[in-house]
């Protein structure tokens, strides 16, 4: 995550929510993992969580529409995309081939969104915003923060390929991870964030992962384990020197930690 101020550049990642059943269980208990407040706000006409660290607002959640209980989509959380000319960049993803989950809507006062897919399947969600007020200075690593963005895709030379030509995303260090492939960090305009892989064959469906930061990664473990979520796999060191956990919350939303 980049520590810069100023307008969000087009093409990173602003926003990050939660769709699950229980909205309450999953506000405990990111609140208790993560260190989140919480606020609820019904600016869009439903009850939406604003969920922030140190009064810098990070993500959000809500509870899984009807409708999209109906599609069988399970809990997730999503990543939005900023752009400044919605229309522009879905005719673009289209054409590229990408397809549009949901229509364009507007947020009141906020912004207006689309959910889409990339040619591959894994969906992610792109925002346009009314306004463009500063970023504050957050330091990498800052606790509550964002601190990765990971895609598991179908075919990873050719998903970057994808977000590259859509967002100018830029290639960083392609690690070898050997029989699982290569892992291809990713910039957008800054320092790295992020990384694309073709994913493994256990790995259902491709699909964006989120890590979230904490101070201390056994600590935080513990926390998810207490608090009723699973860890999947680690903590593991990862290059750079830090530790890394995937992990499941108690509703199924996959995400991760690092510390």
């Amino acid at each position: 995550m980049s520590n810069s101020t100023g307008p969000t550049p087009s093409g990173a990642f602003v926003w990050y929510d939660l769709m699950t059943p229980d909205p309450q269980a999953a506000t405990a208990f990111y609140r208790d993992v993560i260190g989140w407040t919480a606020e609820v706000s019904t600016t869009s006409g439903k009850p939406y969580t604003l969920l922030s660290a140190n009064d810098i607002m990070v993500a959000g959640l809500m509870e899984t529409p009807e409708e999209v209980r109906a599609m069988g989509i399970p809990p997730c959380w999503s990543g939005y995309i900023g752009v400044a000319d919605l229309e522009a960049k879905l005719a673009a993803l289209l054409a590229a081939g990408g397809s549009v989950r949901r229509p364009v809507e507007d947020i009141p006062s906020v912004g207006r969104f689309a959910v889409v897919a990339d040619p591959q399947g894994a969906v992610f969600i792109l925002f346009s915003p009314f306004d463009t007020p500063p970023r504050p200075a957050i330091a990498h690593g800052t606790p509550g923060h964002i601190g990765w963005h990971e895609l598991y895709a179908g075919n990873g030379p050719e998903a970057f390929a994808f977000y590259s030509a859509l967002f100018g995303w830029t290639k960083a260090e392609a690690i070898d991870m050997g029989e699982m492939g290569v892992y291809q960090l990713f910039a957008a305009g800054g320092p790295p964030v992020g990384g694309i892989m073709t994913k493994p064959p256990q790995v259902r469906m491709p699909h964006w992962n989120f890590v979230f930061n904490v101070a201390e990664i056994n600590a935080a473990v513990a926390r998810v384990q207490a608090g009723g979520g699973q860890v999947m796999h680690g903590p593991m060191q990862v290059p750079g020197g830090q530790w890394v956990a995937h992990c499941q919350d108690p509703q199924g939303a996959m995400f991760s930690i690092v510390a």
